[in-house]
């Protein structure tokens, strides 16, 4: 899919907005704070149903508003498609696909996909385990609406067993064992499917990260990706029942697929405490990279790439490595610095102060 234009209205900074694109390169140019990265949020959150910079949905709301509105027009398949998503702060969220609404706003995912980079990307190498993990499943989410509903399930129980741990108090009275019993039956089961998917997709991510980083590094560095969590050698439910009563003693679960860790490892050392700041940053662009061709193989349709001041924390080599990996496809590039060296939009937008005119 491709995406022709884009219409706003109290989003963010936004009262009301449209943009058209090209279907190649379309390049967001202005100063920071002004609203740049609120376009590029805005077509991502009609993709995933959320903010990749983290914000929660009521702040992507413009003071004073009560809701938002995202549309969005593309072409997929040779078909229009018009996508619309509707933010409400205080009700239900609902969302649209040419006209007809959807009986739940997340059947939305999958109509359109995205892949981002921005600065905050640094986290995926040299952040926490859950940074690693929520880039796996938001990955999965991309190939398939479903693994949403398994991210929800897992957190749902999640949430259940953990807080009759934390009313057990440490007790294993029979009444707790009992409900623990249901809950850990629950989380076997979505926690070894998810979990299965996630080491699958590793698999497949595994030989086209190391092929992307070596072309952004230009080096012959080794990269290698490991999802192998200790509980699977037994299965979730054996894992859960040796760790029952230390999880009832701490009051948490400890075991599952909230507690793994994707393991990058650069030239037989740990990414995250070995490698340098730029080797991390090659690495962090070579995970989207990766993740972008493995959607566009499962999907046959290339992600919309989002690029969101990416190359405002690279040199001019990783700059220009990074532009000549970009794979074919459309492009909406955000900038507050000129445009690096080898990117020739078709069109230009330039936003000031919440408006946007056109540049070129």
């Amino acid at each position: 899919m491709h995406l022709r234009r884009l219409w706003l209205t109290d989003f963010r900074g936004y009262e009301t907005a449209e943009v058209t694109f090209d279907e190649g390169l379309t390049a967001v140019l202005g100063p920071n704070g002004h609203g740049k990265s609120n376009l590029l949020e805005a077509i991502a959150y009609l993709a995933t149903l959320g903010s990749f910079r983290g914000a929660p949905n009521e702040a992507l709301i413009r003071m004073g508003a009560e809701r938002a509105i995202v549309r969005a027009e593309g072409e997929r398949e040779g078909r229009s498609l018009l996508l619309e998503a509707e933010i409400v702060r205080n009700g239900r969220n609902r969302a649209q696909i040419n006209r007809q609404p959807l009986r739940r706003a997340r059947d939305l995912l999958g109509a359109l996909r995205v892949t981002v980079f921005s600065p905050d990307d640094l986290v995926l190498v040299k952040g926490s385990p859950g940074d690693r993990r929520t880039y796996l499943d938001d990955t999965l989410v991309a190939l398939h609406p479903r693994y949403d509903q398994a991210r929800t399930d897992l957190d749902k129980v999640l949430r259940q067993r953990g807080a009759l741990l934390k009313q057990a108090g440490g007790r294993l009275t029979p009444e707790v064992e009992l409900t623990l019993d249901v809950f850990d039956a629950k989380l076997t089961t979505a926690g070894e499917y998810l979990a299965g998917a996630r080491r699958t997709l590793v698999e497949e991510l595994g030989p086209v990260l190391e092929q992307a980083y070596r072309d952004l590094a230009g080096t012959s560095a080794s990269v290698t990706i490991t999802y192998d969590p200790p509980w699977m050698a037994t299965g979730l439910a054996e894992a859960l029942a040796a760790s029952r009563r230390d999880d009832l003693r701490r009051g948490v679960s400890t075991v599952g697929p909230h507690r793994d860790e994707l393991e990058i490892v650069l030239d037989g050392m740990p990414a995250r405490t070995h490698a340098s700041q730029g080797e991390q940053r090659s690495l962090a662009l070579a995970l989207r990279l990766a993740a972008h061709e493995v959607v566009t193989r499962r999907t046959e349709t290339p992600p919309v790439l989002l690029l969101d001041d990416v190359f405002s924390e690279l040199d001019v080599g990783r700059s220009a490595a990074l532009l000549a990996s970009l794979p074919a496809g459309q492009t909406v590039l955000s900038t507050a610095t000129d445009l690096p060296a080898g990117a020739v939009p078709g069109r230009s937008l330039q936003v000031s102060n919440g408006r946007v005119s056109t540049g070129g």
